[in-house]
C-alpha cells in the first residue's frame, strides 16, 4: 500500500510542491546584490513632444508606505489638451517584503471608485510584440481619468499581480535577483472623453518608454 501511494498522482503532486518550495526557499535565502541603477530624478524633462511641467513631491508619510528604494512623479504635456502624470516607483529586493503597491489596492483607498478594469496592447519603440498593460477608468465625484500601468523586471512586462508575484520566485532562484518597478500613468478624462484620454496615455508612453527602458537594470 505504501508503494502504490508513493505512485499515486497525490504523491507526486505533493513532491513537486516540495521540491518547489525547497528551491525558492533556497533561493530567497541567498544573498542578493541589487542591480546598479540610473537615478530616477534624471529622467528627461522633456520626451519627445512631451514637456515636464511639474515635478511631483511625495508626503513622507506615503514613502514610509511605499518603500521604494526610488521614484520619480511628474506631470507632463504636449499640449494644453493633453497632460499625463508619470509614476514609477523601483525596488532593489522584495526580500525583505518591499514589493510595489498594485493601484488596484491604492486608488479604492484614496476614495477612487473603478468602473472599468481591463488590459490593452500597446506597441512601443524597440520591442517586436505590443506590450500587455492594465487599463483601469476610475472616478471620484466628478474627476474622472484613465490610468494604465505595469509591472517591469529586466525587460519582463507583466500586468497580473499575481504573475508579478511568479516572476519574482523565478528570478530569485535563477538570477538571484528579484528586482522590479511599477509604472503608471494618469490621464484626466474631460467631456466623458474616455478614448481620447486613454489615446493621449498611449502617446504618451510611446514617447517616453524607449528612454525610461535604459533606467531599469538589464
Amino acid at each position: 500500500m505504501q508503494f502504490s501511494f508513493l505512485k499515486s498522482r497525490a504523491a507526486m503532486v505533493l513532491s513537486a510542491f516540495l521540491i518547489i518550495q525547497g528551491s525558492l526557499f533556497y533561493g530567497f535565502s541567498r544573498g542578493e546584490t541589487p542591480p546598479a541603477t540610473k537615478p530616477l530624478d534624471t529622467f528627461p524633462a522633456q520626451v519627445g513632444n512631451w514637456q515636464m511641467i511639474q515635478q511631483g513631491v511625495m508626503e513622507q508619510e506615503i514613502k514610509d508606505v511605499l518603500r521604494a528604494d526610488d521614484y520619480v512623479t511628474r506631470d507632463y504635456a504636449a499640449s494644453p489638451t493633453q497632460v499625463a502624470n508619470l509614476f514609477v516607483a523601483f525596488f532593489k529586493t522584495q526580500r525583505a517584503g518591499q514589493a510595489p503597491h498594485s493601484p488596484k489596492n491604492c486608488l479604492p483607498g484614496s476614495g477612487w471608485v473603478w468602473t472599468v478594469s481591463d488590459t490593452i496592447p500597446v506597441t512601443v519603440s524597440g520591442r517586436d510584440t505590443p506590450m500587455e498593460i492594465n487599463r483601469y477608468v476610475i472616478s471620484k465625484g466628478e474627476d474622472k481619468a484613465v490610468v494604465l500601468y505595469w509591472y517591469q523586471s529586466r525587460d519582463r512586462i507583466v500586468a497580473q499581480e499575481y504573475k508579478a508575484a511568479a516572476y519574482v520566485a523565478w528570478d530569485a532562484l535563477r538570477y538571484n535577483r528579484t528586482d522590479t518597478s511599477i509604472v503608471k500613468v494618469t490621464v484626466r478624462i474631460v467631456n466623458n472623453q474616455e478614448e481620447a484620454a486613454t489615446q493621449t496615455a498611449i502617446d504618451f508612453i510611446q514617447s517616453f518608454y524607449a528612454t525610461l527602458r535604459q533606467y531599469f537594470p538589464a
